[in-house]
């Protein structure tokens, strides 16, 4: 997954926007917004935190400065534990020309040392959007890992993996109560023959985060629906 790649396939599907999160990084962000503003589309930057339940949460932030401040939380929550790139593989930085411009030292895919909650907060204390990521799944969910959303944690939305029959998951009984909330569904790709392979359709009147925000809260007349 390079930062090209993302981009110009993107504009090949004919997508208005789409959202960068790597797993507890922000690094790649960097490189990936000039391509996308030459070419003209839009991209929402922030990272997937994997809390200390082991939840996989989307964080998305406004700007460059409030990722910096995102990436500093990371780092500084992120345990110190070095990446086995035999085990785990390369966790790399690339320029458009597909160049290696750093390599992160710690294993990305651990949990941080903070739980949801305050992952939440942090990422609300700087005006972002935050929802637990893959809801659906067996494992690294909010509802694997807790059993349940926690009704007083503040989301934006839940979100679908990519294969997920999310209709009839909301109709079993236990999942009743995720009624209340919007929903989407994202490709979550890891590999280029899974990116931009489902999409979602936003009502808003432009591709900025304050519509992005509306859109997924249902707020002013705008909102997402999963096609």
């Amino acid at each position: 997954m390079t930062p090209a790649f993302m981009v110009l396939k993107a504009v090949a599907e004919h997508f208005d926007f789409f959202a960068v999160t790597d797993h507890n990084t922000t690094l790649q962000c960097e490189q990936i917004l000039p391509i996308a503003r030459r070419e003209g589309i839009k991209v929402f930057c922030g990272a997937e935190l994997n809390t200390s339940e082991e939840v996989h949460c989307v964080a998305l932030v406004e700007d460059e400065e409030r990722l910096a401040e995102l990436q500093k939380f990371l780092d500084g929550h992120l345990p110190h534990i070095e990446n086995d790139v035999d085990k785990f593989g390369y966790q790399l930085v690339v320029n458009e020309a597909e160049e290696i411009l750093y390599q992160a030292p710690y294993l990305l895919i651990n949990a941080l040392d903070v739980g949801i909650d305050e992952c939440e907060k942090f990422v609300h204390s700087l005006g972002g959007i935050f929802y637990p990521a893959h809801v659906d799944r067996t494992g690294y969910s909010v509802i694997s890992q807790l059993g349940f959303i926690p009704p007083d944690l503040s989301i934006e939305c839940i979100e679908f993996s990519k294969n997920c029959k999310w209709q009839a998951f909301l109709e079993r009984p236990e999942n009743a109560y995720l009624k209340r909330y919007n929903c989407i569904r994202s490709s979550d790709a890891h590999y280029p023959e899974d990116f931009a392979t489902v999409s979602c359709r936003f009502t808003m009147e432009e591709p900025t985060f304050a519509e992005l925000k509306m859109a997924l809260r249902g707020e002013n007349g705008r909102k997402v629906e999963i096609v």
